[in-house]
């Protein structure tokens, strides 16, 4: 059964509104699929796709920092002049390298990031497990270090840390942002950088799996796609603003919170039969 335009609709808000918070979009389009009047997963394609619409809100609230950053990167290592930001130029090598592998394990593990890792009983415990590690990266964090002195390795681990939101339910801001803070950076360094970090990786997701799309089979249908994008875009755009504004002076434990009350809440639906661990 396809997936109808106002179903669409309501998954593109959803993509928008938890994309950028660290409770994982992916979980939570998996488990708004099983709710559906059509019961059908949205599936991992659509899921990339909408996301193209939330990072393009990042490249447009970000703008001036990634134009920057990518004419610092160019004109150094091409010989275009001189004069660069040296610490530009650095973070655009670090973004590069720190997307390394989410690309490679993404390539690896592809057919299960589309079928076995989509079960919702992985979904539930991985909602539970990295937001108690959030927690407690949150509690023990010492939110000292500033995104002007991120490190190499410390770039490259932020890196492993998103490559762990294959898996629905981890959440690529939740994973970067809990390495960050485990690490001693401040919870603003941290969220910047990790959506700075997701900008080639989502990108890269969202196209490959639009070309590999196309002359396919696709069951929320093309039209009812662009329209979840576009409402990811606008919505995602405006959490942004508000994310930034909130980690600044606020704790993620009302994050945390909620991920553990989820994950537990969809162990108990899949227990008692009310929804199925697959679609």
């Amino acid at each position: 059964m396809t997936i109808g335009w106002i179903e669409a609709a309501f998954l593109g808000l959803l993509q928008g509104l938890t994309e950028f918070l660290p409770i994982s979009s992916s979980a939570h389009l998996r488990i708004a699929g099983a709710f559906m009047p059509s019961g059908a997963d949205p599936g991992a394609a659509f899921t990339a796709i909408t996301q193209i619409g939330t990072e393009l809100a990042v490249l447009v609230y970000f703008w001036s920092d990634i134009m920057r950053i990518a004419k610092a990167w160019l004109g150094h290592n091409l010989r275009l002049g001189s004069g660069y930001d040296r610490a530009d130029v650095r973070m655009g090598w670090l973004i590069i390298i720190g997307s390394l592998p989410i690309v490679i394990l993404g390539l690896l593990f592809k057919d299960e990031i589309e079928t076995s890792l989509r079960n919702l009983y992985i979904t539930a415990a991985m909602l539970i497990i990295f937001g108690i590690v959030m927690g407690i990266a949150d509690r023990i964090g010492a939110k000292r270090v500033r995104l002007e002195n991120l490190t190499w390795r410390d770039g490259i681990l932020f890196g492993f840390a998103q490559a762990m939101a294959l898996i629905p339910g981890v959440s690529r801001s939740g994973g970067t942002i809990s390495a960050g803070l485990l690490l001693g950076y401040t919870r603003e360094a941290a969220a910047r950088y990790s959506f700075l970090l997701a900008v080639p990786a989502v990108f890269g997701s969202g196209f490959y799996q639009l070309f590999k799309s196309i002359g396919e089979d696709n069951p929320v249908g093309w039209g009812a796609t662009a329209l979840a994008t576009a409402i990811a875009f606008f919505v995602g755009y405006a959490v942004i603003v508000f994310f930034l504004r909130l980690v600044s002076t606020r704790s993620y434990m009302p994050f945390v919170y909620y991920r553990v009350a989820l994950g537990a809440g969809l162990l108990v639906l899949l227990g008692l039969g009310v929804i199925s661990p697959v679609g």
